[in-house]
């Protein structure tokens, strides 16, 4: 697929390059469903945990050491699945001064693949706000994309109540905060998962699906997810490269206060 906004083409791996990190460990029974497959949740804690890594390697995790994210669009091409042994690789495909984007793919060694990309916010972290990248740590970076310029532009909008599919509730727990108190990313990502076990037919075919951040979710809130399906035909706001599928949204509410947004569809 290629396009731009939410049908946007990722950048392939510059492999071999000398500046993708590249990490491999097993796939656990923590990390799968009940089939068997990696999960959209744990395969988004991988993302988190080879970013640490990657910035312990490049000698920044004390210059920088807090960053958010605002988007993560993952790819599900081919499911990785139970016994499989994973293949991480990290490298930046656009930046800014205060934000880049970083892909990160994985393999499994039997075939299955899953691709991501996530537009990563630089924050101090004493007052959360942006924070500038060190000029080092930037040319680091750039040394796998020429993208110097790299702006933030929204794909997605909230879906109303008025007009919902269908309206759940999602008790937020404690263990799904953060050293932020934020509800951590990776737990977005677990109503991915919700999601699918009751629309499986959802990964049968390749599948992506992306989460836009607007406000965080804190501990006290009574978080509700807002469905709604747009049939083929229907989807013209998402892009004119979306107009002949289905996409369904998933809005993140707190009463009226939208605190992200999701969208899945079949590639």
């Amino acid at each position: 697929m290629t396009g731009a906004g939410l049908a946007k083409a990722l950048m392939p791996v510059p492999d071999p390059h000398p500046d993708v990190f590249n990490r491999e460990w097993p796939l656990r029974v923590g990390d799968i469903d009940s089939a068997g497959r990696l999960k959209f949740d744990a395969a988004c804690r991988h993302i988190q945990d080879i970013g640490q890594d990657h910035l312990r390697e490049l000698g920044f995790e004390e210059v920088h050491p807090a960053w958010i994210v605002r988007r993560t669009m993952v790819d599900l091409i081919r499911p990785i699945e139970f016994q499989d042994f994973l293949r991480l690789r990290r490298w930046c495909s656009g930046t800014s001064n205060r934000w880049c984007e970083m892909r990160v793919r994985i393999d499994g060694r039997k075939g299955g693949l899953m691709e991501s990309e996530a537009f990563w916010i630089n924050v101090n972290r004493d007052t959360q706000a942006p924070s500038r990248i060190s000029d080092d740590f930037l040319e680091g970076l750039r040394r796998t994309t020429d993208v110097d310029r790299l702006r933030w532009k929204a794909y997605l909008k909230a879906g109303s109540r008025q007009d919902a599919t269908e309206i759940r509730p999602y008790p937020v727990r404690v263990s799904d905060i953060d050293m932020f108190d934020h509800m951590n990313n990776a737990v977005y990502w677990s109503v991915i998962e919700d999601h699918l076990h009751r629309h499986p037919e959802l990964v049968a075919a390749p599948l992506r699906v992306t989460i836009e951040h607007d406000a965080p979710v804190a501990l006290t809130d009574q978080l509700e997810i807002v469905s709604h399906v747009y049939p083929p035909g229907s989807t013209e706001m998402f892009g004119p490269e979306l107009t002949d599928r289905t996409v369904t949204t998933l809005t993140y509410a707190v009463g009226d206060d939208v605190k992200a947004v999701a969208a899945l569809f079949a590639l």
